[in-house]
């Protein structure tokens, strides 16, 4: 994800596409709840006319940055997690865990679950040393 590098947005409903250049910020949280949520509102804001492409975009970039920012700051939760170890991969940076079964271990409580995919990125910002 480096400074010159385009990416993408396509929003569902519309199936356009709209390329912007990247942020200093991943693009994760997205494909979060939230960020699905934020995504259709944007499409909604777009085919209605009230608001163009770019302004989207923009709101998208300070969304990565603003959730980033938010969970670096405020979340300071622990977990153990065991599981087995259904696929790995690392990719531009970037390590992607398929965990079958996975079993996470909090303070005060323990929850499971069939399968979950974790994506775990550098702290430091795309670019950064």
């Amino acid at each position: 994800m480096g400074s010159s590098a385009q990416s993408a947005v396509s929003f569902p409903a519309t199936n356009y596409y709209y390329f912007a250049m990247s942020t200093q910020f991943y693009e994760l949280y997205r494909h979060s709840s939230i960020g699905m949520a934020l995504t259709d509102s944007l499409d909604e804001l777009i085919q209605s006319g009230h608001i163009n492409p770019q302004l989207a975009l923009r709101v998208l970039a300070t969304f990565d940055k603003s959730i980033s920012e938010a969970l670096a700051q405020h979340v300071r939760n622990k977990a153990n997690v065991k599981g087995h170890l259904h696929t790995y991969r690392f990719c531009d940076d970037v390590w992607t865990f398929i965990v079958e079964n996975p079993n996470f271990k909090f303070e005060q409580e323990s929850v499971t679950a069939e399968k979950v995919k974790i994506v775990a990125c550098n702290a430091k910002r795309p670019g950064e040393q």
